[in-house]
């Protein structure tokens, strides 16, 4: 699935269309996520004013209405001309003036939307803050983790917590920090937490400058590939040696999600009990031996 780099840079490479006037539209399949609204000729004539991301989404603003834009599992778009030949898969059509926009999804759990009351509501207000922004902070992560008894790994990667940290980044930071991905966020310090953001800020910001990951077939809308794969050191490895230690890196499953990690650098490691629990067992461990 394209995750926050790929949108990011799916975005970036649609910036051409910016001041365009779509002239025509065509939907080919209408059945992705949601089905497509079948009003979109109201764009016709409109020129793009903007293009933003929130989350994994893509708000594409025109003259007078917003659209939302989502990948989903395969979704991908293309800027070609109106002669090149269509694929099997390319399910709308937005002819501009100069050149043509083709959303591609073979699997079909994009969305492509209005972005209306119904909208916003449903998918972006309830989203947690963005990755690289300034609320996004240890101090932020700390109150939002301090309670939760799920891996970490799920933790950071819920959208309500904070967006966009998906399978491929979340796996790369806690491998680069020595954090088992099952150990519970609530057992995380803050001195943890404040590595942690930096890194996931680090890891994300990495992975635009190169593009995103292709790991199957994600292109951005030129036609280019991402490189950010060949960087990985843990994400798609498991069997594999280590880098830093040549154990070999194994398998769990979290929140459904294949997680990689090394059990030598990533150790799950059991909490320590408080101070007034142990003086408790000591006393009670005492009376026993009394007795």
């Amino acid at each position: 699935m394209p995750e926050l780099p790929e949108v990011e840079t799916t975005k970036t490479s649609l910036l051409p269309l910016i001041d365009q006037k779509v002239v025509h539209i065509q939907v080919r399949q209408a059945s992705l996520r949601w089905p497509i609204p079948d009003d979109l000729e109201r764009l016709q004539g409109q020129r793009l004013i903007q293009l933003t991301r929130r989350s994994k989404y893509i708000l594409a603003q025109f003259e007078q209405d917003t659209m939302l834009w989502h990948l989903g599992m395969s979704g991908s778009f293309r800027l070609c001309e109106a002669q090149e030949e269509l694929r099997k898969h390319d399910h709308l059509i937005i002819q501009f003036a100069d050149i043509q926009l083709r959303y591609h999804d073979p699997r079909r759990f994009g969305c492509i939307l209005w972005l209306d009351a119904q909208s916003q509501s449903k998918l972006i207000d309830t989203l947690g803050p963005e990755p690289l922004s300034d609320s996004f902070n240890a101090e932020y992560l700390f109150e939002k983790l301090k309670n939760k008894n799920v891996g970490t790994k799920v933790a950071i990667m819920d959208n309500h917590v904070v967006v966009g940290v998906g399978n491929i980044y979340a796996t790369e930071s806690l491998f680069n920090l020595g954090i088992h991905p099952a150990q519970p966020a609530k057992d995380l310090s803050l001195k943890q937490i404040e590595q942690l953001v930096a890194e996931i800020k680090r890891i994300l910001k990495q992975a635009i400058d190169l593009g995103g990951s292709t790991l199957r077939d994600y292109t951005n809308a030129m036609g280019e590939n991402g490189y950010f794969q060949q960087t990985l050191l843990a994400y798609g490895r498991a069997g594999e040696m280590c880098v830093n230690c040549e154990t070999t890196l194994e398998n769990i499953k979290l929140g459904q999600r294949a997680s990689v990690y090394c059990p030598e650098c990533q150790p799950l490691r059991k909490p320590k009990l408080a101070h007034s629990k142990v003086a408790t067992k000591r006393k009670a461990a005492a009376g026993v031996k009394k007795s």
